[in-house]
């Protein structure tokens, strides 16, 4: 087969694969605190006989997007989100501690303060456990208080949000959408970190430009079809000549 159907299939196959991650990033543009995947092309040397000089294009996402999203008033006293640069640390399915932007809380029927996905927060000393029928307040530093009795007069710190600030070079994402440190270590808690109330961030995706660049991946995979297809017209017009010279 001639060469340039094999490059364009592998070019046709990695469009596929960066359409993937734009795709994905355009149905989280209402996630709370999402940060959208960055998608790269790369070239790859080809192993095996042969000039060491050839190389394939292969699609790779080398990271997120780390810019803020959008503030957005909710009203509820257990939506928070983070002032400026940092990070809320989660527990994770597994069990290890990960990190994320979306301040959407919620108290759990086991009494701990959990996200909208059911993630444990951590707090400086684990996750935290709000006593039964009381009101949550956080506070800027992240200060859990639970407010009891018939009044809420009654006001108990009952942990603070562990809130982390560590560089986005130091984080990878997991396919669960949970940051975490790229050698696995729990990164350190950091003061300095605040948090306002009844807010929430929304989601980095610019919506209009992601859907640009998947109308334009969507035509560039169109051309490489062409390709294939004009390969394919020439190699049998070159087997017809061949065949009446013969």
């Amino acid at each position: 087969m001639d060469r340039l159907a094999y490059l364009a299939s592998s070019g046709a196959k990695q469009l596929l694969l960066r359409q993937d991650t734009v795709a994905h990033n355009l149905a989280n543009a209402n996630t709370a605190g999402f940060r959208a995947d960055l998608d790269a092309f790369r070239a790859v040397p080809v192993q095996g006989a042969g000039p060491g000089t050839r190389v394939f294009v292969a699609q790779t996402t080398p990271g997120f997007d780390s810019t803020p999203g959008p503030l957005q008033a909710t009203g509820r006293n257990l939506d928070v989100a983070i002032d400026g640069e940092g990070y809320f640390a989660v527990q994770a399915t597994d069990g290890s501690e990960a990190y994320t932007r979306g301040g959407s809380f919620d108290v759990g029927a086991d009494g701990v303060l959990r996200t909208r996905s059911g993630l444990a927060v951590l707090g400086d000393g684990g996750p935290i456990t709000i006593p039964e029928n009381a009101r949550v307040t956080i506070g800027r530093d992240g200060t859990v208080s639970a407010l009891t009795g018939n009044d809420n007069k009654n006001v108990n710190v009952v942990g603070r949000v562990k809130l982390v600030n560590t560089p986005s070079t130091n984080l990878a994402k997991g396919g669960d959408g949970l940051l975490r440190t790229v050698d696995g270590a729990p990164a350190p808690t950091d003061a300095n970190v605040k948090v306002v109330d009844s807010m929430l961030e929304g989601s980095n995706v610019n919506t209009v430009e992601t859907l640009v660049n998947m109308i334009a991946i969507a035509r560039q995979f169109e051309t490489q079809m062409r390709l294939i297809s004009n390969t394919d017209q020439n190699a049998r017009d070159a087997t017809k000549l061949l065949a009446s010279n013969g």
